[in-house]
């Protein structure tokens, strides 16, 4: 069984704030973010939908990088 905080593709932290009842009123750090659906698609049936994958896993570790950086 997976855990919501969890990420199902290996097991480490997901950052899900929506997973965190302490945080859950704030926009998970996925909405601001692509994800390949083929990277979604890798998962096994049973995977799917169940937690937040972690950013590394979802491959958007870029993404959330260009995101933070101030806009000059």
């Amino acid at each position: 069984m997976s855990q919501p905080d969890l990420c199902p593709a290996c097991g480490a932290a997901n950052d899900c704030t929506l997973a965190d009842p302490r945080t859950a009123d704030r926009a998970c750090w996925c909405f601001g973010v692509s994800i390949d659906p083929a990277v979604l698609e890798a998962l096994p049936d049973e995977l799917r939908n169940a937690a937040c994958l972690c950013p590394r896993c979802a491959q958007v570790e870029a993404q959330l990088q260009a995101a933070k950086r101030p806009i000059a």
